[in-house]
């Protein structure tokens, strides 16, 4: 598996992550530690700082899969396998098939970028 299909295979797994969120089946620490694996996925702070030669990748290389691996080995087999399944019907040619749903976090991110210049200016 090249690292491109080993992207797609983690973005899909977060998509299916964020699925299991919304199925009652889910056990709560479950549903806890998919919480977090999601957030810190989507959360433009790391742990280690990207600017740090080398180090500052480790996150993205070790931690965030090792999240997703323990939420995976928490949540039931078959829900897990149904939401994998409904998380590749999202995508389409590895892009999400609506991708508008973004929108309002871009105006988010826009809004927060816009309050922190207006503090300094």
């Amino acid at each position: 598996m090249n690292l491109k299909e080993k992207a797609q295979h983690l973005k899909q797994n977060i998509t299916a992550l964020t699925i299991v969120m919304k199925k009652k089946e889910t056990p709560i620490y479950a549903k806890v530690i998919v919480g977090i694996t999601i957030g810190y996925a989507l959360s433009p702070i790391d742990l280690i700082l990207d600017f740090i030669p080398i180090l500052g990748y480790i996150d993205d290389m070790i931690i965030l899969p090792l999240l997703i691996w323990l939420s995976i080995q928490l949540i039931p087999l078959d829900v897990m396998e149904e939401s994998k399944k409904e998380a590749k019907d999202l995508w389409e040619n590895g892009y999400p098939k609506k991708w508008y749903y973004g929108i309002p976090i871009v105006f988010i991110w826009i809004f927060i970028i816009f309050m922190i210049i207006k503090q300094f200016i």
